[in-house]
């Protein structure tokens, strides 16, 4: 067996060069972070449940003309995408304040906000990816007003589609992370959605309790964290009711 070659480790994946042409695997680790990489931490089973996740939603979202980098998921906590140029900004889409914003700005968490709002985030861990404007993305050539354009209206699309989604397994969509990436034909490039989508990256609460149901259980020590994400895959029909997540992590390692 050859051993894949890493390319680059974050805090929630590693990445390795590919088994094709221009195409890289993502490793879903169990790690997880907040504040920064300030708190760590694990969750145990969380790469096996983000790498179902992230799956499923891919392959939604390609349903309704969303063009992504996931090709298809090779094993339990692998998957199998391709190679792009990332895009060096997060986007956030906000649907009900929370978390930063809500700190940020003196509101009250849990406001339903009266449309959804796209924020703009520069990656770097370094600065604690501080949030930009539109003038800042285009100024500092982070994007072209053209590819600008594209993702915001992505990003809105793919809100409208998820919350759909998640009020049809009775969850609110709170907020999500998105970041993209552009693929290279010659002198033309495409842009995609990159990265991932699952309770990592997103706010989910329960539709009739507000019950919390994503990594804000980790960052605020609310404990049942993985009982959470795993409540998330099986509303989403990725993981069996019967499933018992120890056993999903011994197929993964075996």
């Amino acid at each position: 067996m050859t051993r894949k070659r890493p390319i680059y480790e974050g805090k929630a994946k590693v990445l390795y060069e590919g088994t094709e042409p221009g195409t890289i695997i993502q490793y879903f680790k169990d790690d997880a972070t907040a504040f920064n990489a300030q708190k760590r931490g694990t969750i145990a089973g969380k790469g096996v449940l983000n790498n179902m996740i992230t799956e499923f939603v891919m392959h939604r979202l390609a349903e309704i003309g969303i063009p992504t980098h996931f090709i298809r998921r090779l094993n339990m906590r692998e998957q199998l995408v391709r190679k792009v140029e990332i895009v060096p900004i997060e986007v956030v889409v906000r649907n009900i304040c929370a978390g930063s914003m809500a700190k940020r700005l003196g509101l009250e968490e849990g406001m339903k906000l009266p449309r959804p709002i796209v924020e703009f985030y520069y990656k770097d861990d370094d600065l604690g990816d501080p949030l930009v404007s539109d003038e800042h993305v285009l100024a500092l050539g982070w994007a072209s007003p053209e590819e600008l354009e594209e993702i915001v209206g992505y990003s809105l699309r793919i809100n409208d589609y998820l919350c759909g989604l998640m009020r049809g397994i009775g969850l609110k969509l709170v907020d999500f992370k998105l970041e993209f990436g552009r693929i290279f034909d010659n002198e033309f490039s495409q842009l995609v959605l990159a990265d991932e989508f699952s309770p990592d990256n997103c706010r989910l609460w329960d539709a009739i309790t507000n019950e919390k149901m994503d990594k804000d259980r980790f960052r605020r020590d609310l404990g049942g964290v993985e009982e959470a994400y795993q409540e998330v895959a099986r509303r989403l029909g990725v993981l069996p009711e019967s499933a018992e997540i120890e056993s999903l992590n011994k197929d993964a390692t075996t």
